[in-house]
């Protein structure tokens, strides 16, 4: 009896057992009782300490993964939208200057910045994940205070005495863009979810009629907030190109249009990947991806006009050769399985290539 007690005891570590231990288990039933109780005896302790280790383990992954997303920014892509327009502004300002120590203390107040980021919206629950128990408070509060206090360090090194003062104006219009960013998120947060309950008396295709509208308008809203903050991410372009060179005129503002057309395109065609991966045909396709097309179409037009008029040299519009063509190849490329993890490292190496390209060409 005390023997049959103790298999049904150890049948819930069945599973988590290694095959060896659920082989032997399943020969105990052959087994005579005092046989059978010796194995018990045996066995049920090492597959209670096998289970009681993997539990543990996986609780402290589990542990490490939530305290990462509590502290480190989870959008990787735009880690590249914040570092190549600071690269590309720095260097072309190194052909006509260099001065490393301005631009080392510029790029680490803008990364302290943007990591910053990611941890008060922890501390203040505004993100998905909120730091809610003692530890975790402690944890992102001291994140909070280091990143703070090298931002601040270095920003002051930068603005002491007077110097650099035109980063007010861009900080002012960076700071703009990433209020309006976070404006269009509540709206996107407060916007009604799509669901399919519907009242009785509306029809089957009018209610996916509503749900195709929602869905429409929530995708744009998360474009146009995507961009808004774009706009205050390739501000380090103009940024870099001023401390460096001491000079805020009509370069630095075609870095920051240039730097701005080149991550909008990146982010559209990203999103019409997603989105469009499945479907067949040049014109289902156009259909589908009409947008981006007309964007691709404006942003030649733009570098046409400003390469033939002076504004730019004429070389720097190869530095979009590339991402044009992809762009434009997309409509009629076969359709194939959507691999994220691939599309990302393909888009970083667009990212490199244009940073690259753009600083080699303004030479």
């Amino acid at each position: 009896m005390a023997a049959k007690l103790e298999l049904v005891h150890v049948q819930p570590l069945w599973e988590k057992a290694p095959t060896t231990a659920r082989n032997g288990t399943r020969q105990l039933a052959s087994l005579q009782p005092p046989l059978k109780m010796l194995l018990v005896e045996t066995v049920a302790p090492n597959l209670r300490r096998e289970q009681s280790e993997v539990g543990v383990v996986a609780v402290e992954k589990a542990r490490r993964e939530r305290r990462r997303a509590l502290i480190i920014p989870r959008a990787h892509g735009a880690w590249g939208l914040l570092l190549v327009p600071m690269i590309t502004g720095a260097g072309v300002a190194f052909h006509q200057a260099f001065r490393p120590v301005p631009f080392a203390l510029l790029l680490i107040a803008a990364l302290a910045l943007f990591w910053l980021r990611t941890p008060v919206e922890s501390l203040l629950g505004t993100s998905a994940i909120r730091a809610q128990t003692k530890t975790e408070l402690r944890e992102v509060a001291i994140v909070i205070a280091v990143l703070g206090t090298v931002a601040i360090g270095a920003l002051v090194e930068l603005l002491w005495a007077g110097r650099n003062p035109a980063l007010w104006l861009i900080g002012a219009v960076a700071g703009v863009a990433f209020l309006g960013q976070a404006l269009l998120k509540l709206m996107l947060r407060w916007t009604p979810r799509p669901s399919g309950d519907s009242p009785p008396s509306a029809s089957a295709a009018g209610t996916q009629r509503n749900l195709n509208s929602r869905q429409h308008f929530s995708h744009r809203l998360r474009m146009l907030s995507e961009i808004v903050g774009t706009v205050g991410l390739t501000s380090a372009a103009p940024a870099a190109y001023y401390v460096v060179t001491g000079k805020l005129g009509l370069t630095a503002w075609l870095l920051w249009l240039a730097n701005l057309f080149f991550a909008g395109n990146q982010i559209h065609y990203v999103q019409l990947r997603i989105h469009s991966a499945k479907i067949e045909g040049f014109r289902a396709k156009l259909a589908q991806g009409w947008s981006f097309a007309v964007g691709q179409a404006v942003m030649t037009i733009a570098l046409t006009v400003a390469g033939v008029s002076g504004l730019m040299p004429q070389f720097l519009s190869l530095a979009f050769v590339p991402v044009l063509f992809r762009g434009w190849f997309s409509f009629i490329q076969r359709p194939a399985p959507l691999r994220v993890r691939r599309l990302g490292w393909s888009e970083l190496a667009h990212a490199v290539t244009f940073c690259l390209l753009f600083i080699i060409m303004a030479a």
